[in-house]
């Protein structure tokens, strides 16, 4: 097989939408943009060291492709043909082998990455073969580690420690200060630069704030792409603190966080779920310093687990997408 890439779905209705992050957080935001728009984009984190993707990652040199499987699975075509590939693609063995929790569509995508010696277009054909109602690509070309500064008080008294690796970082103790990439200066993935700039919506979150929101933040080429583009940047807030990433903190350290990580970069809409927050004007103090407005919208599940509600989460991209930001429908000028 040679690296040719299959030709792009014609046409594609809506705003020409980014979304980055990764894992669950990354599905939760491309299950709800799919429901407005054709023309998405997912970005996708490429550190994930545990599990499966750690697994071939390490045996195999490759991009750790299990955030890449879920964003595709995500996005698949809602008819019985892409739903079945979808669950194909998540299905997991279970055995007394090597082959234990291995999901097909990891291998099914390292497979196509060794025929075709092209990522993303190995990406590309899995795409073709959901019917994806988009594009998956890896923010980085090369495989990413996560080293993170945490801080825990014992007694009074403040420890700090550095931890490695995406998965070590989610279940250490202490509260995560700082994060950076190894290697620091990555080159990025061309084809989600050139998809940034061509954007009309770029999405950062949900999901883990430190292991799959922020790294887009820290690759050189794609923080240049995001401080520059044309298009206006959509932040949404996560609906509780993780166990492991930001135990106590509150939904406005999440912007201190971000601003601290990539000083200048300007947040258009920040969409938050008003049982999430719990100091709504601090939250507002940190939307306006990052020159964006606060958009307050019921997102999460009915039965009140901290799970986004496509639905609901696809109204609210549209309330933000269109300027409705105000609680009575008015719209920003």
């Amino acid at each position: 097989m040679t690296g040719a890439r299959p030709e792009p779905r014609p046409g594609g209705l809506g705003p020409a939408v980014v979304a980055l992050g990764g894992g669950h957080g990354l599905s939760a935001s491309l299950s709800a943009l799919r429901l407005m728009s054709d023309r998405l984009t997912a970005v996708v984190t490429v550190a994930d060291d545990g599990g499966s993707s750690g697994r071939l990652r390490e045996e195999m040199g490759v991009l750790p492709p299990g955030d890449l499987r879920m964003a595709l699975s995500a996005l698949c075509d809602d008819t019985d043909w892409g739903r079945t590939w979808r669950d194909v693609l998540q299905h997991r063995f279970h055995s007394d082998g090597s082959l234990d929790q291995h999901a097909v569509g990891n291998l099914l995508i390292v497979a196509l990455w060794e025929l075709l010696g092209d990522t993303v277009a190995g990406l590309d054909w899995v795409g073709r073969l959901l019917g994806s109602r988009g594009r998956v690509l890896p923010m980085a070309a090369v495989p990413l580690a996560i080293e993170a500064e945490l801080v825990d008080r014992v007694d009074g008294v403040e420890h700090v420690t550095v931890v490695r690796g995406q998965s070590h970082v989610a279940t250490a103790a202490g509260q995560v200060r700082s994060v950076r990439l190894l290697p620091a200066d990555p080159p990025a993935c061309p084809e989600a630069v050139e998809a940034i700039d061509a954007a009309d919506w770029v999405v950062l979150g949900p999901g883990s704030w430190f292991t799959s929101v922020m790294p887009h933040l820290l690759v050189p080429e794609l923080s240049a792409a995001l401080h520059r583009t044309a298009a206006r940047r959509c932040l949404t807030l996560n609906l509780s603190a993780e166990k492991g990433e930001t135990p106590g903190m509150r939904a406005h350290d999440h912007l201190v966080a971000l601003r601290r990580h990539a000083p200048g970069l300007r947040i258009d809409v920040v969409v938050a779920d008003p049982s999430a927050i719990d100091d709504v004007d601090a939250l507002q103090d940190e939307c306006t310093a990052m020159g964006g407005h606060l958009l307050l919208r019921q997102v999460r599940v009915g039965d009140g687990t901290p799970c986004h509600d496509p639905l609901r989460l696809a109204a609210a991209y549209r309330d933000a997408f269109e300027g409705f930001l105000g609680d009575i429908g008015t719209r920003a000028r």
